[in-house]
This record gives C-alpha cells, sequence and structure tokens, in this order.
C-alpha cells in the first residue's frame, strides 16, 4: 500500500495560524483598529436615522434634514477611506503571511527524506504543492480579512444595537439556537469531509501522472483499459466526497438563514409592542431594527467565509503535515575515518513483511569500481540507494569509514557519496545556474566549463548562442536526454564526492554514446570510488570487480576473469550477451 503523507492535526494548525500572527504584531493590530474605526463610523447611520425619525414625527425644517444628511454623507466617507485603508492593511498582511507559509513549506518539502517521496509518489505531494497552496492562498488573502472585518463589524454593530436599549438583545437572543446548532453540526463534519475531498484529488494527480509517466510500458502492455478504470474509480471517489461537503452546505447555509430573519422580525414586532406602551419612541425602534439589520450581513459573512476557512484549514493541515515527516537520519557526530564503503547483513523492504534484499555482505575498497549486475527486480537498484544512504537499512549496516550512513547529516554525507539515476530533470534557469548548484562556494566558470569538459559536454554547451547563460529547461531550450545526463554527471563532478553509485545512469543514450560517455567519466573518476549498476555488460567488463545481484542476495563477487571462469550466472550472462552459444550460457 502506497504510503500517504501526513496530514497536520487541528492542534497543530492553530499553534501554527498563532505563531504566524506574533510574527506581524504591528500589522495585525492595525488592520484590526482600522477595521474597528470604520465599523464604528457606519453605526452612526442608524443612530442619525432614527433621531431624524423622531424628529419628523415631532416636527423638524428641511434645514435639519440637510444637516443630518451631511452628517451620513461624512460618516460614509469616512468609512470609506477606513475601509479602504484596513483592506489594504489586511491584503498586504495576508501577502506576507501567504509568502511565509510558502517558504515554510518549500523547506519542508526538500526536507523530506528521498524514501518517503518515492514511496508517498507525486500525486499526493504536487497536489498540496499547486490546489492546496491555491487553496490556502484564497483564504489568506480573501477569507481571512474579510473573516476579520465581518466579525469586528458584527461585534460592535450588536453593541451599538445594545446602546438603544436593553430589550434588543432578547429578539437577537432568538437567532442564536439556529445559528449554534447548524455550526456545531456543521463544523463536526467539515475538516474531515475537506480532507477527505482533498485527498481524493491527489489520488487522481497520483493515477495521471503515473498513466502519463509510464505511457510506453501501458501501452506496450494493453493497459490502457486498466488505467482508464482505475482513473474512473478515482474520480468516483472525488464524486462522492463533493457530494459529502455539497450536502453539508445544503443544510448548514438553509439553516443559519432562519437565524439572520427571526431577530429582524422579532425586533421590529417586539420594539413596535413596546412603542404602544409607550415604553420606547419610534426613533429608537427605528435605530434597533436598522441596528440588527445590518447584523445581518456580517453575520452572513462570518458564516459563508467560514466554509472557505474550512477549505483553507484544511489545506493548511496537510501542507504543514509535510513538515511533519520524520527523518530518516540521526546525525551522532562521529567522523568517518576513510571512505571504504560497507553494507554489512543488510535487510530492506519497502513493504512490510515483503524483504526486497535479505542480508547482503558487500565491501568497496576505496577508488575501487563495482558494478553490479543481475536481472531486473533483483535489487540492483535498491542496494544502490542503501549504498547512496536514501533508504536506511530495516537490518544490518551500511557504514563509510565505519560510521553508518544515515548517522551523517545529509551535507557531509554528499561529500562521502552521491547517487545519479537515469532521471535527470533540469531546473528552469542557465546553464551556469544548473551546473552552480552542485559546485562549491566561490566556483567561477572555469571550474563549470572543465566539469563540462570532463562528461564531454563543453562541445554542444559552447556550441549554445548565450553558452552558459542560454536559459534551459520548461519555457527554454530543450535539452536532448543525452544532454540531460551530461548536466546531471557535470553536477558530479563539480560536488566532487570520494564515491559515486551510478544507477545505469547512461541506460538511456545511444549505446555508442554511452559508451564514449562512460569512458571519459572514468578518466574523470579516477582514485574514486565508483558502485555501478550495470545494465550494460561491458560496463562490467571494465570494472574492478562485479557484483551479481539476484533475488535481494549478492551471490557472486570477483573479477570479470574470475566470474566468467566460474561457470556460475555471471558467466551465463556473460555469454548471452556476447552470442556465445557456448553450453555455459545455458
Amino acid at each position: 500500500m502506497r504510503q500517504v503523507l501526513p496530514v497536520a492535526g487541528t492542534r497543530a494548525v492553530r499553534a501554527y495560524a498563532v505563531s504566524i500572527a506574533r510574527n506581524h504584531p504591528r500589522m495585525l493590530w492595525t488592520a484590526l483598529s482600522l477595521h474597528a474605526l470604520a465599523a464604528l463610523a457606519a453605526l452612526a447611520a442608524p443612530r442619525l436615522i432614527g433621531e431624524l425619525v423622531e424628529a419628523v414625527e415631532t416636527g423638524t425644517t428641511v434645514g435639519h434634514v440637510d444637516d443630518v444628511m451631511l452628517l451620513l454623507a461624512g460618516f460614509l466617507l469616512v468609512q470609506t477611506v477606513l475601509t479602504r485603508q484596513a483592506r489594504y492593511v489586511s491584503q498586504s498582511l495576508g501577502e506576507e503571511v501567504l509568502a511565509e507559509l510558502r517558504e515554510d513549506f518549500v523547506d519542508s518539502t526538500l526536507a523530506l527524506p528521498v524514501g518517503v517521496v518515492e514511496s508517498a509518489g507525486s500525486g499526493d505531494l504536487l497536489t498540496r504543492t499547486s490546489r492546496d497552496v491555491d487553496q490556502l492562498g484564497w483564504s489568506v488573502r480573501w477569507a481571512l480579512p474579510e473573516w476579520t472585518i465581518a466579525v469586528v463589524t458584527a461585534v460592535l454593530t450588536f453593541a451599538g444595537a445594545l446602546s438603544v436599549g436593553w430589550w434588543v438583545a432578547l429578539p437577537c437572543l432568538l437567532g442564536v439556537p439556529p445559528l449554534v446548532l447548524g455550526l456545531r453540526w456543521y463544523l463536526a463534519r467539515a475538516k474531515d469531509g475537506y480532507l477527505r475531498e482533498n485527498a481524493s484529488y491527489s489520488q487522481i494527480s497520483a493515477t495521471l501522472t503515473e498513466t502519463t509517466e509510464g505511457a510506453r510500458t501501458v501501452e506496450s502492455l494493453g493497459l490502457a483499459g486498466e488505467r482508464v478504470a482505475a482513473l474512473d474509480r478515482d474520480c468516483a471517489d472525488s464524486y462522492v466526497a463533493e457530494r459529502y461537503t455539497l450536502r453539508l452546505r445544503t443544510v448548514f447555509f438553509p439553516s443559519v438563514e432562519i437565524g439572520y430573519l427571526l431577530p429582524t422580525v422579532a425586533t421590529l414586532l417586539f420594539g413596535g409592542w413596546l412603542y404602544t406602551r409607550g415604553q420606547v419612541s419610534l426613533g429608537e425602534v427605528t435605530a434597533a431594527t436598522l441596528y440588527v439589520q445590518m447584523l445581518i450581513d456580517p453575520v452572513d459573512r462570518i458564516v459563508s467565509i467560514l466554509d472557505e476557512l474550512q477549505v483553507g484549514a484544511a489545506s493548511l493541515a496537510r501542507l504543514l503535515g509535510v513538515g511533519q515527516v520524520p527523518d530518516d537520519r540521526v546525525a551522532t557526530g562521529a567522523v568517518p575515518q576513510g571512505e571504504k564503503l560497507d553494507a554489512r547483513d543488510v535487510v530492506f523492504s519497502y513493504v512490510e513483511g515483503r524483504p526486497v534484499l535479505h542480508g547482503i555482505d558487500l565491501s568497496v575498497g576505496v577508488g575501487e569500481r563495482i558494478a553490479m549486475v543481475g536481472p531486473s527486480g533483483a535489487g540492483k537498484s535498491t542496494l544502490g540507494r542503501l549504498l547512496a544512504g536514501i533508504h536506511p537499512p530495516d537490518g544490518g549496516s551500511v557504514t563509510v569509514g565505519g560510521v553508518g550512513l544515515t548517522e551523517l547529516p545529509l551535507d557531509d554525507l554528499r561529500g562521502h557519496v552521491a547517487l545519479v539515476t537515469q532521471e535527470h530533470h533540469v531546473f528552469v534557469g542557465t546553464l551556469r545556474e544548473n551546473l552552480a548548484l552542485a559546485a562549491p562556494p566561490g566556483a567561477g566558470d572555469d571550474a563549470i566549463w572543465s566539469a563540462l569538459a570532463a562528461v564531454d559536454a563543453d562541445a554542444w554547451a559552447r556550441a549554445l548562442p548565450r553558452r552558459l547563460d542560454e536559459v534551459v529547461g520548461s519555457g527554454g531550450r530543450a535539452l536532448t536526454a543525452a544532454q540531460a545526463q551530461q548536466v546531471a554527471l557535470a553536477r558530479l563532478v563539480l560536488a566532487d564526492p570520494h564515491t559515486l553509485v551510478l544507477d545505469e545512469a547512461t541506460s538511456l543514450i545511444d549505446p555508442r554514446a554511452a559508451r564514449h560517455l562512460e569512458r571519459s567519466l572514468a578518466a574523470v573518476l579516477e582514485g574514486r570510488t565508483v558502485v555501478a549498476i550495470a545494465h550494460r555488460l561491458f560496463s562490467a567488463h571494465d570494472a574492478d570487480r562485479v557484483a551479481v545481484v539476484e533475488d535481494g542476495l549478492v551471490t557472486e563477487f570477483g573479477t570479470h576473469d574470475e566470474l566468467v571462469a566460474a561457470g556460475g550466472s555471471y558467466a551465463a550472462l556473460w555469454h548471452s550477451w556476447n552470442g556465445d552459444p557456448s553450453p555455459l550460457s545455458t
């Protein structure tokens, strides 16, 4: 079963939100103060209108009406200016908060253990990087500021209504039960519903990504129908999840509408009854009714935006969950004594109870070149990842200089051992920027050109119109598969690790180019330790020793000549590769 990246709990989300607020106290209090002042300016209108109604009832002049209208216009202008400034500060705060959230998410994502990323698949991480970040951005930029405005406005408007008289609280209380019951019912179900909805999107992305990346395999094995059926199941699950959250909204919103209408109607009826008894004036009834009517808009926004905030909270929980993945290494501070790479009684499994490696022993001498060969699925790549420190072993140990690879900080580890696979990424940017990622601080263009020359890539690099300043990657100049692999190998030359684990690093290049590249690379790697997972047996022929991996075990280990003479599995592979009808190949 695929490992799913964790989701942060409610307490962690709340703690993170509080920490973000503490990082911006000045902007936060400025925004709240401006919203409060804008709300106070808006409270003048019902009081002035109530007094005007009272004045009309008892008799007034046109001049008095004009004065009241001018006051209303003045308060409206002040409210407009304050609201504009408050929204500006709130949205500026939202942008800063969102920038911090994105930076924290990127830091957490880059810190993920490679093994966890491989186990979880790319779909979940892509959905969190795209859809969850977009939803959270919407919540932080718009929903949260608007919700804050609504809360401040509602509190102050209710206070303004109470200033008319205590009796206004009674009709307002009639709206509390439907609001409270509706909110309790909704909040108890909303988070899980939206998390399930987002998880369904992740599954759709994962299925689409896997199908696209493995399109050739799907086509060659006739799996198109199965992949379409899998996507149909994912879409059906997403439909069920979305239908559930839609049901929550269709039950919740109508229930709270009752909470809006009851107070307004009750205020008008109750105030009218008190007016007939002479206990309140017509102006007070008018002001109270207008205040309660004014409550509808902010309360409606509080309730409506609460739905957006639930979506944003679910997205934030998923983004924070990435940072909760435990590290797969614990630095002990031990210093390797040399560069000798050893695997002792190594056991490893991707799924508990189904080991891929079964007690492997392998010792790689300093400066030695080891080739690992064997049938597909034998565990070569898995062993290579353990030797590069990508995965910690479930049992046994993998050490460099007597220190476990997972006991070294990642930066220190990459100075000892580095892995390069057949999958290479070209980042969006200049060729120089792509290579400088692995260069030591202060390395100049001379070092970059030397690295390109080492992997026979300087000719095509110098032929580029802007040479090292040429923009490559998505949206820039597209590099061929061979060129992309040469860029990755040049990065290794710049990083200068002592030991390299090559996992079929040249398998996608034309065989003649691959042989030429490997020979060039061999000269560059003189004196370094190399563990090469061989795709073609000529690589094994050139190695110092050959390890044959079968069914998760190293079944043969020795030089090419020794293994051919032994007449075992390697000899059979070698004669088969050379088309030799010798009995050893059967």
